[in-house]
């Protein structure tokens, strides 16, 4: 095998280590919130460079934090059958360049913050320490899936702060409603999981409630993520392209959930995958559209 084959190969293999394609998730929030930041402060748009180093910043943070995730959980990773393929699990990237990788990450987010403003670079080390808090919370908590949608959470909320160099409150608005939203599809997500959780003494909504409560709760948790999309539109007074974004959030959040049931979570990757995917870039969508339509 060549080297450049050898190379595509396991760059190919750090991207699915970190999830790459999951980037999407929380990108479009983030987004979002640079978008109104620049519309309602100085009734504009962000630059390109703002909008490049924000990218850069979410997308470093995120590897990093995901790495952490796995070196942290690799002797779970190992242990269970779903996830015994991974690329630390199997050894096909060692925990030394994992560590390596995660430096690297580290490095390239405290840059991209230093390139925003100070206000962000001096925020950096705390956004590390809430994404890298939550790879141990499954330990010792059930609702460790908060933890997960609070470190996506603040997306929003660390985009407001790259464009303004301060933050305006009502963003946390968004920041709660990211939290549910990712916390309720990891409950989701979790589900097929419970036996191990429970055999390895790790804690999960599914494993404390059982598999037909935690939907429930992931679906009162996805209603939550409506009402407050719908009071930040309001308290910003965004124009109709936002109650139209809503809807359709709503429309593919009970569709996600319609896919999923007690008794068969063959399609749990679709709802998860596929869905949220839907959502977030939707989400980017009508809200980019309702920006452009702001009467501020």
């Amino acid at each position: 095998m060549s080297a450049a084959a050898t190379a595509n190969g396991r760059f190919r293999t750090v991207l699915e280590m970190i999830k790459f394609e999951h980037s999407v998730f929380a990108l479009p929030f983030a987004l979002t919130g640079a978008l109104l930041a620049a519309r309602f402060t100085a009734h504009g748009w962000p630059t390109w460079k703002q909008l490049l180093w924000i990218v850069v910043a979410m997308v470093s943070a995120r590897s990093a934090a995901m790495t952490i995730n796995r070196i942290a959980d690799l002797r779970y990773d190992k242990a269970n059958p779903r996830t015994a393929q991974r690329a630390l699990a199997t050894g096909a990237l060692s925990t030394g360049f994992a560590w390596l990788f995660t430096l690297a990450a580290i490095a390239v987010f405290l840059t991209a913050a230093w390139q925003l403003n100070p206000v962000a670079f001096k925020l950096a080390p705390v956004a590390l320490s809430i994404l890298f808090f939550y790879s141990f919370t499954k330990r010792f908590t059930s609702w460790s899936h908060l933890f997960l949608g609070f470190a996506l959470g603040i997306s929003p909320a660390a985009a407001w702060i790259a464009i303004t160099g301060h933050l305006d409150l009502r963003m946390l608005i968004l920041c709660a409603a990211v939290t549910l939203w990712v916390g309720g599809f990891d409950v989701l997500y979790a589900c097929q999981d419970v036996d191990f959780d429970k055999n390895a003494g790790l804690f999960s909504v599914p494993k404390r409630f059982g598999i037909a409560n935690a939907l429930l709760i992931a679906r009162m948790m996805h209603f939550g993520v409506i009402a407050l999309l719908s009071w930040l539109a309001f308290s910003f007074a965004l124009p109709w392209p936002a109650w139209l974004g809503i809807i359709v959030v709503a429309g593919l959040l009970a569709y996600e959930h319609s896919l999923v049931q007690p008794n068969d979570l063959s399609r749990l990757d679709a709802a998860f995958f596929t869905m949220n995917g839907y959502i977030s870039i939707s989400f980017l969508f009508f809200w980019g559209a309702a920006a452009a339509l702001w009467k501020v």
